[in-house]
């Protein structure tokens, strides 16, 4: 092969170092597609019984392409708002290691539950994930500087899951599950007003920059709601917030959930949305 052929080749050209993740060049494409599907074990399964328990789970395959892309084996993930675990279930099917801060009580000891039962085949499961109880805006700032490669975390949805609406009563009241994150004072979705609650979740998240080592990403999964007359864009509200404290917005990808129920919102009086996906907001250091 002659030097001319070599280089119209790509013969002895370096390979580009891939610092982000472990993924190859096959792997990394599909994952940068801005429509997910999202995935689910469904709630009969064995493994979904004890997310069912908490009133906003998400799903932990979802989670885990996240923590593939935006972390290597080994790297630490941390979720300030861990609820029911999927986060850390994620980060020990993928080899990675994980923080998660829950306030409530009975959701650390069901995500430790969880690993326990859920992961018996993964021995590392409980030895590298640790479920930390208490008020995330405490515990962050004790977390070594520049130690997390990601946080990802699905914050508080405000006050709406209050709400006794169609598919509250039939999906949760009627089976006896939880329909509110808890009552503590501490926990921002018991937060009165929109404006204030958005800015308590946005100051929690800011304070995971300083353990965020530097090219790390955040990424938020959050939906938008409406409450009584209103529409809130939460996952655009989000985005500027975390912008006006030193992230960068990479962009959003959209979670499509089509497995969810249809109810009979608005009929037949006015359009009220049945929103059937999620936002995941991508944002970096």
């Amino acid at each position: 092969m002659t030097v001319m052929e070599a280089k119209k080749n790509g013969a002895g050209r370096a390979k580009p170092v891939n610092r982000l993740n472990d993924l190859t060049a096959k792997e990394w494409i599909p994952e940068t597609v801005s429509v997910w599907i999202q995935r689910g074990l469904g709630q009969g399964h064995a493994h979904a019984q004890i997310e069912r328990q908490h009133p906003a789970p998400f799903s932990f395959q979802d989670v885990a392409r996240l923590v593939r892309f935006f972390t290597k084996t080994g790297e630490l993930v941390l979720d300030p708002f861990v609820g029911i675990g999927s986060s850390l279930k994620a980060a020990a099917i993928e080899g990675r290691r994980g923080i998660g801060i829950e306030l409530n009580k009975k959701y650390v000891q069901l995500s430790r539950l969880r690993l326990k039962q859920e992961l018996k085949d993964v021995e590392s499961a409980c030895r590298d994930q640790k479920v930390l109880q208490g008020d995330a805006r405490s515990i962050i700032p004790k977390l070594e500087t520049g130690s997390v490669k990601l946080v990802v975390t699905s914050p508080p949805y405000w006050n709406i899951l209050h709400k006794q609406d169609h598919k509250a009563k039939q999906e949760r009241i009627a089976h006896g599950l939880d329909t509110r994150y808890s009552n503590e004072s501490a926990d921002l979705g018991n937060i009165e007003t929109y404006p204030e609650f958005l800015k308590a979740v946005a100051d929690t998240l800011a304070l995971t920059r300083t353990s965020l080592a530097e090219g790390g990403h955040l990424c938020v999964i959050v939906g938008d709601f409406r409450h009584k007359a209103n529409y809130f864009m939460f996952h655009a509200d989000i985005a500027r917030e975390m912008e006006a404290r030193g992230f960068t917005l990479k962009g959003i990808k959209v979670l499509y959930q089509r497995h969810k129920r249809v109810f009979p919102y608005g009929f037949p009086y006015c359009y009220v949305p049945n929103l059937h996906h999620q936002y995941i907001v991508i944002l970096a250091k």
